[in-house]
């Protein structure tokens, strides 16, 4: 049986999967593996899904599919803020150094802002040591 955690990951996925038709059945299935979380949890999950969407929106990177918020420090969590100084993205199998600050929802259900600053690209032979992978 499956973590709430890693089934929630294999959701994220299979949504993008699912295309418009199947999006409503795929948020009502994330709201409730959300709901099973912590609240400090929640929150760095709703902020890696909305942040996927704004940065394929604000990035000229093509093939965003993950989104890593800490690989030296873990983001921090305070007042329905998440920031993260040291997180990073995934395109098209390369990782980007990555900073942003996400407000949620009282609830942590939903990400009500994501601001971002894109770094560099990560160099592969650092990948270990940050816990990234291919």
């Amino acid at each position: 049986m499956l973590g709430a955690k890693k089934f929630y990951f294999l959701l994220i996925t299979a949504a993008g999967a699912l295309g418009a038709t199947n999006a409503a059945l795929a948020d009502a299935s994330m709201d409730r593996v959300l709901k099973e979380l912590e609240p400090e949890e929640r929150a760095h999950q709703a902020c890696t899904i909305r942040g996927l969407g704004v940065i394929r929106k604000g990035t000229h990177l093509r093939g965003i599919d993950r989104v890593k918020t800490s690989t030296q420090q873990r983001a921090t969590f305070k007042n329905n803020v998440v920031t993260a100084t040291s997180a990073a993205v995934r395109a098209n199998h390369h990782w980007y150094a990555l900073k942003y600050k996400c407000t949620v929802t009282d609830d942590q259900m939903k990400a009500k802002s994501f601001d971002f600053k894109l770094g560099a690209e990560i160099p592969e032979e650092k990948w270990e040591d940050l816990g990234l992978w291919k």
